[in-house]
């Protein structure tokens, strides 16, 4: 009896064994981690009041970054404890190791949790969609995380794509990919990949058609940074001979973009992301302001002088 105890024993060590060399040759990763980690939570918040008075919440949705949290209740004894686990190798660890010492009450965000992609990578919304709710201080656009995934780090400043859904489920329905600036981590101190090119899309709805403006490009500038803006003016131009010739002029006045630390208008961001913002305010507040320009005058159609100024730099205001 005690050799046919011994040769099951070694058999099962044998099993265990394979099992965790097979696992491990298949992929590096734990496949319940590739399962539970970088999905979309729900995430409700409070936006104000509607036309009737009642409190509007929405859930704007949130992408974790880290593995592990709650498990499902179960009824049967010791199958919420093995679901922690990936394999049965790792829960008689872990088993052997709560006899030794006493375990740690747990909590919802455990701090030794493990990052939820790899090393190069983060856990980001895959898609917005953008919801317009009407509230008693007038209409407000409210984004919502619809989908995660582990997106690779980027070092460089680009363009990138981000995909939003307007009017969802309506005949209006459309997809348009907004684009967005990397983050990237490798930008001199005080610099920042921000927006520099603009494009535009239109997006019919039941009363009119809504321009949608687009990121067309993106370079590392400061937190308030000059972009360009082209203005078109008919010039009359004089030659020597006495004839008159009307001209196409092109100027760039400029824009003055970005915030600084006072002047952002955000009334709600994300709690894993502070760097994206759900819910903006009606209208602009940027106290980002022209610091320099410089003149253009020439002859307008009607034989005047007309001077136009244009933005050569900008700075925040105190």
């Amino acid at each position: 009896m005690d050799l046919l105890q011994q040769l099951l024993l070694l058999l099962c060590a044998l099993h265990l064994t394979l099992t965790g060399v097979l696992s491990k040759n298949i992929d590096h990763r734990n496949l319940f981690t590739q399962r539970m980690c970088c999905k979309r939570q729900s995430h409700f918040v409070y936006i104000g009041q509607d036309i009737s008075g009642s409190p509007v919440s929405v859930d704007v949705g949130m992408c974790r970054s880290h593995c592990g949290g709650a498990v499902r209740p179960s009824h049967e004894p010791g199958q919420q404890e093995y679901s922690k686990h990936g394999s049965m190798l790792e829960f008689l660890r872990s088993k052997k190791g709560k006899t030794r010492r006493p375990s740690p009450p747990e909590s919802p965000e455990p701090l030794n949790q493990l990052p939820s992609c790899g090393m190069n990578q983060v856990c980001e919304p895959t898609g917005m969609r953008v919801d317009r709710v009407l509230l008693f201080e007038g209409p407000r656009e409210v984004e919502v995380i619809q989908e995660c995934h582990c997106e690779v780090k980027v070092n460089q400043c680009l363009r990138l794509p981000a995909l939003k859904t307007y009017y969802s489920d309506s005949p209006y329905e459309a997809v348009i990919d907004v684009g967005g600036c990397s983050r990237s981590k490798g930008s001199p101190e005080g610099f920042s990949c921000v927006p520099t090119k603009f494009d535009s899309a239109l997006v019919e709805t039941p009363n009119k058609v809504d321009l949608i403006q687009t990121v067309a490009g993106c370079d590392l500038k400061e937190s308030c940074y000059r972009v360009p803006y082209v203005e078109y003016y008919y010039e009359i131009v004089q030659h020597a001979d006495g004839v008159k010739e009307e001209r196409l002029k092109e100027i760039d006045v400029g824009r003055c973009l970005g915030g600084c630390t006072t002047g952002k208008r955000c009334l709600l961001r994300s709690p894993s992301d502070p760097e994206i913002c759900h819910l903006w305010a009606d209208g602009e507040s940027s106290s980002c302001v022209p610091l320099g320009y410089e003149s253009h005058s020439f002859l307008n159609q009607h034989g005047q002088i007309r001077t136009v100024h244009s933005i050569t730099s900008c700075l925040c205001q105190n």
